[in-house]
């Protein structure tokens, strides 16, 4: 639906007045809405018991909990992002200066003093990584990488995966970056209807030395909420691999058949040097030969023709034209006939043509020409010359290979965080990367399934104490917490009371009064410019011009008392609803005392 603009400029002047009063209303109070509305959803959760964070005692080739030293083992990036060499367009350059921290979760706590690490900056790149204590060498092994993430602002637009980097002498964690080597990229990443977790690989062509990116072909869907979510990758030496989410089983496959490109390329290829024949006939179909057209084919036929069957209606007025000289219009007292020529009034439509059937010469309408057959075309039959579609020939692949075991991943020597992302206080914790599928359970047992039980039961209390607050008549109702909603119930109020009673609306609601004062007050400025365009240099009629200037008065006096009737009215209706609910629930007593 398209709005005009200038409509569309009174609304949000009407919108902007009536929030104006709630909130100049709100002032008078002392009251902050939005503070108070995080006190509640904070008071809520904080009545739900919480375990106290114990660190495990688990051993693992890499295991992080973000405790106290945490700084030890991670650093953050102070290197810029690689530009595009594929894209000669790019030329800006992106730093790492985005900010971490490890602190606990601000939104459903969970387990109390259980850090971890916090993206803190939002719209900016950051990069952060942390060296195994000795590489990881996953030939012949089963690989498991699992950590958590808490979307504690949700997720509109970014990443929260992790990259394993490659060991490497050279692998210095202050010059960690996107063109940092990595062997896997795990986890979620997410931006408008883009939504998946990433399960990519380097695999290294034995036979060039090259590395290609293995991407899987139809990845899961990555977790939005602002609980904690768990995601784990297992790979096996057999060449499976299945992703889990919060521990479920969300994808299985192998590594073999379910990335692109393929790991394996394929045994035979197109010759290149194979053309097509020149008398190689490739159209299936083929115009009739032998098909003539039809001796009574009118290809010069026309597609519609006059309705001979139709009549002129009775209340034509066939004397009338369709437009007249605006009978309001005047010359303006400025006008030269000299220097602008005789000066002629605008025309506007002829309204006795509205209340008629039409004006003017009257005409026969068309209609569909039932003879019309368009231009006659052979029908198509079966080519019988046709050979099909050509390929060229097969031949063996030169650059072939085959890697039966592409789960023996080069060494790893590092975790990183590499990511931009809109939203910030990201949380990751509860990092595990190894070779035991046992382990990583017991690691989740004590550490994901208490948090995510505790964090549920934070969830539904804050759901409970919102439902609980809900307002329970329009006068309760909070214009920060949804605008649109309290102006929509705030105008409803102000008919309902208006159909009995005008003035007692205008009383109760004056903020709405005003408000529609002022959209009145726009619309009929609005029409005056209107009418000074439709016109040229046409004077305004001094009707509109005495109208407009009494609506603006008036709106003008409305804006000035509406603050000071604001109070009045308000508790008036507040009485008036607490004598409906005193009413209603002396009679609900009554009845049940029958």
């Amino acid at each position: 639906m398209r709005v005009s603009p200038v409509f569309a400029s009174a609304l949000f002047s009407t919108a902007a007045f009536i929030g104006q009063v709630r909130a100049d209303e709100i002032d008078d109070l002392g009251n902050d809405p939005t503070t108070s509305s995080l006190s509640q959803s904070s008071t809520a959760t904080s009545q739900v018991e919480r375990p106290t964070f114990t660190p495990s005692t688990l051993k693992a080739p890499f295991l992080e909990q973000f405790t106290d030293d945490w700084d030890a083992r991670w650093s953050p990036s102070h290197a810029k992002k690689e530009k595009d060499k594929t894209n000669d367009k790019t030329d800006e350059e992106w730093a790492y200066v985005g900010e971490w921290s490890v602190e606990e979760p601000h939104v459903f706590k969970g387990i109390e003093g259980d850090k971890g690490l916090v993206v803190k900056n939002p719209a900016a790149h950051h990069a952060i990584s942390a060296k195994f204590p000795k590489k990881i060498d996953n030939k012949g092994k089963t690989l498991v990488v699992q950590y958590e993430v808490k979307l504690q602002n949700g997720l509109e637009c970014g990443g929260a995966y992790l990259k394993l980097l490659k060991d490497s002498k050279a692998l210095h964690a202050e010059e960690f970056s996107n063109a940092s080597p990595y062997v896997i990229m795990f986890g979620p990443d997410k931006c408008g209807s883009t939504n998946k977790v990433h399960f990519i690989f380097k695999h290294k062509n034995p036979k060039t030395g090259e590395y290609e990116e293995k991407h899987l072909k139809t990845p899961p869907a990555a977790r939005i909420t602002k609980k904690t979510t768990l995601y784990t990758l297992i790979v096996k030496p057999d060449q499976s691999f299945q992703i889990r989410i919060d521990g479920d089983s969300v994808k299985n496959g192998t590594l073999l058949e379910d990335f692109s490109p393929s790991v394996n390329p394929p045994k035979e290829v197109d010759d290149p040097n194979d053309t097509k024949p020149e008398d190689w006939v490739d159209k299936a179909r083929i115009p009739d030969p032998d098909a003539t057209k039809p001796e009574d084919w009118d290809e010069d036929a026309p597609y519609e023709v006059v309705d001979e069957d139709a009549e002129k209606p009775e209340d034509w007025l066939d004397d009338e034209p369709t437009v007249i000289p605006d009978p309001e219009a005047e010359k303006p007292e400025d006008w030269d006939d000299e220097e602008d020529g005789d000066w002629v009034p605008p025309t506007v439509p002829n309204p006795k043509c509205q209340q008629a059937s039409g004006c003017g010469a009257w005409k026969p309408p068309m209609k569909k020409n039932p003879d019309y057959k368009g231009k006659w075309t052979a029908p198509l039959i079966d080519n019988p010359a046709y050979k099909g579609v050509w390929k060229p020939r097969k031949i063996a692949n030169p650059s072939y290979y085959e890697d039966k075991t592409p789960s023996n991943f080069e060494p790893m020597g590092a975790i990183g965080f590499e990511i931009w992302t809109m939203q910030n206080d990201i949380l990751f914790d509860n990092i595990y990367i190894g070779h035991s599928i046992e382990d990583a359970e017991s690691f989740k047992a004590e550490t994901f399934d208490i948090k995510h039980a505790v964090e549920k039961r934070e969830e539904e209390a804050s759901d409970k104490k919102a439902e609980q607050d809900k307002p329970k008549s329009p006068m309760d109702l909070n214009f920060f917490s949804d605008p649109v909603h309290y102006i929509r119930e705030k105008l409803d109020l102000f008919v309902t009371i208006a159909k009995n009673d005008p003035v007692q609306a205008v009383k109760f609601v004056p903020e709405v009064a005003a408000g529609l004062g002022l959209l009145a007050l726009t619309i009929i400025a609005t029409l005056v410019g209107v009418a000074g365009l439709a016109g040229g240099r046409a004077a305004v009629p001094p009707k509109v011009k005495d109208a407009a200037q009494t609506a603006k008065d008036k709106a003008l006096e409305a804006k000035d008392k509406v603050v000071d009737a604001t109070a009045s009215g308000a508790d008036k209706v507040r009485e008036e609803v607490q004598k409906r609910t005193t009413r209603s629930s002396a009679a609900a007593q009554e009845v049940t005392t029958q």
